[in-house]
């Protein structure tokens, strides 16, 4: 029989009054845990740090969000967000499930083509498109959604050049009632801009207008505001039917819907306040089917929603390096889990659970990482049990951006995992080494010896 762990004893005050709708804990049990594979064996086959993403939610995720809008759109297309998590196992879970690809660079669009997503299934966003870009582009059929001006005129010397016609949307942005508004991509609705672009493509003739695209924020809380944007895209849809007599063939709406997560300063937590998908979907479809289209030119809504399909089937598993207590008198760990891996920790408040038992005690915590650097802060502030050097936790909600921005500062990057149904891991990503750091540089032969 194994020995219990010390804990000293505590004078736990009774407070008389409401309590916090919270509680006074943030973590009411251990996480050992995730999809029936344990989080200390998992550490100990892949190391720590460890992503790990569970395939079960992924999966519930996406069709969840494809049932709520198809029950309320006859037409519904989702394109998987490359940007949010380019892994190619996390990619082709979405590909699996019915959903296209979107990229906003030509390594993603690349790695789309790669992971068999057929060109004209993959819409190609993003202001920085290469001419080498928009010539492969327009070859292999894929959608082109125009950013700005000087692409549009490069898309009809093309169009010219090469005898092809682009099959091309413009970006639209918009005043939705949300600020600031999302005005640097695209072209504006308010000021013109929009019709401008709409009327060179259409007076030109040399591309074929397929669609219109909007994107309106990120981690947006107002699904109203996606009903005034839906509906502002519906009238230029609309528009362009009775000036030209052409029918749109779909209507991207883009993504940007939030995830569980909790904002940094919110007083409510991210599960309490953060809408239903069923939100978003019925302010987007109820806006397109009221707007006046007649039934044969009702458009295909498309969606290209990754952060809420993704954030909260992503764990990080980290190991506690240290405790400290820093001059002011507050409690300090340290974990092997930094910003260099875990970017989004500077506008989440991301939930963290040890991942093995604890007692009753707790204690304000701030939660560092390990790099040499002052804002390495994981948690400014979070209630946890005593945590020892060697113990596990578990950061929640971590699905999205965290692996696309993660850098080798200081430490390698590390090793992805993914739990299929039956609870068994598959390595995703293994952990970098020093020879993938070093793998592309090269040092002038004169670089190569010194004397200390």
């Amino acid at each position: 029989m194994s020995k219990k762990l010390y804990e000293r004893p505590i004078i736990r005050p009774l407070h008389t009054g409401l309590m916090n709708k919270f509680g006074t804990r943030t973590e009411y049990a251990p996480m050992t845990h995730i999809e029936g594979a344990s989080v200390a064996g998992l550490i100990e086959q892949y190391g720590s740090p460890l992503f790990v993403f569970s395939e079960r939610q992924i999966r519930e995720n996406i069709r969840s969000a494809r049932r709520a809008f198809e029950a309320r759109y006859p037409k519904v297309q989702f394109a998987w967000s490359y940007k949010t998590n380019y892994l190619n196992g996390i990619c082709n879970i979405f590909h699996q499930e019915g959903s296209w690809a979107e990229v906003v660079s030509r390594m993603e669009y690349d790695k789309a083509k790669q992971n068999g997503v057929p060109p004209e299934r993959i819409i190609f966003n993003g202001p920085d498109k290469t001419e080498d870009d928009l010539r492969t582009a327009i070859h292999d059929g894929a959608p082109i959604h125009i950013d700005h001006l000087d692409e549009l005129y490069r898309l009809s010397e093309l169009s010219a050049e090469t005898g092809k016609r682009p099959r091309v949307a413009i970006r639209v942005n918009m005043d939705v009632g949300v600020y600031p508004m999302w005005d640097r991509f695209g072209f504006n609705y308010e000021s013109g801009q929009a019709w401008d672009a709409i009327n060179k493509i259409m007076t030109t003739g040399k591309m074929d207008l397929i669609g219109l695209h909007t994107h309106i924020g990120t981690y947006m809380l107002t699904p109203s505001a996606y009903g005034v944007a839906a509906y502002k895209m519906a009238d230029l849809a609309i528009g362009i039917q009775q000036k030209y007599g052409k029918t749109i063939d779909y209507i991207d709406m883009g993504g940007g819907f939030a995830s569980k997560n909790t904002l940094k300063g919110s007083y409510l937590r991210g599960t309490d306040v953060v809408p239903e998908i069923s939100e978003y979907a019925e302010a987007i479809c109820s806006a397109l089917l009221n707007a006046g289209f007649q039934n044969n030119q009702l458009p295909a809504l498309y969606l290209e929603t990754g952060r809420a399909l993704i954030d909260d089937a992503g764990y990080l598993l980290g190991t506690v390096v240290a405790n400290k207590r820093l001059s002011d008198g507050r409690k300090a760990t340290i974990l092997d889990v930094g910003v260099n891996i875990l970017f989004t920790s500077f506008w989440y408040d991301h939930k963290v659970s040890p991942a093995q038992e604890f007692g009753s005690h707790t204690e304000d915590t701030v939660l560092y990482g390990p790099l040499c650097m002052n804002i390495d802060v994981v948690r400014e502030n979070v209630t946890l049990p005593p945590l020892n050097a060697g113990d596990h936790i578990v950061i929640h909600h971590v699905g999205a951006y965290n692996l696309t921005q993660s850098m080798q500062f200081i430490a390698m990057r590390p090793a992805a995992v993914v739990i299929d149904k039956t609870g068994n891991a598959h390595l995703l990503k293994r952990k970098e080494t020093l020879h993938d750091l070093q793998h592309n540089e090269m040092t002038p032969e004169y670089l190569n010896t010194f004397n200390l």
